[in-house]
């Protein structure tokens, strides 16, 4: 990952319904969610909650895959981890760090 990306996810991600919204896919795993299980779950309204998917997409962080009339929605895990690791990737000056790498999700 570069800045530009990095840039791009926290934007993303500065906003707490789009947190919400991302934190709900990351708990669903791979089996993702529709807009209208993700809605109901949250409470938002559909078209709210359309905008602020646009934008978690835009910025890679989740995927989307048309099952017939459905739309399901994943958090994109790969991006999730390179965003963690761009922002740790030179923590503790070079020491080493007493933080392990659990924090990571391999595929959930």
């Amino acid at each position: 990952m570069n800045e530009e990306h990095a840039v791009l996810a926290l934007a993303a991600l500065a906003h707490s319904q789009r947190l919400r919204v991302f934190r709900a896919l990351v708990v669903a795993g791979q089996e993702g969610l529709t807009p209208s299980v993700l809605a109901d779950q949250l409470a938002v309204a559909r078209n709210t909650l359309s905008f602020h998917l646009k934008e978690l997409a835009h910025a890679g962080l989740v995927s989307i895959e048309q099952q017939g009339r459905n739309l399901i929605y994943r958090a994109d895990f790969s991006r999730m981890n390179g965003l963690l690791g761009y922002l740790t990737e030179h923590c503790c000056a070079g020491a080493p760090c007493a933080v392990t790498d659990r924090g990571a999700c391999e595929s959930c």
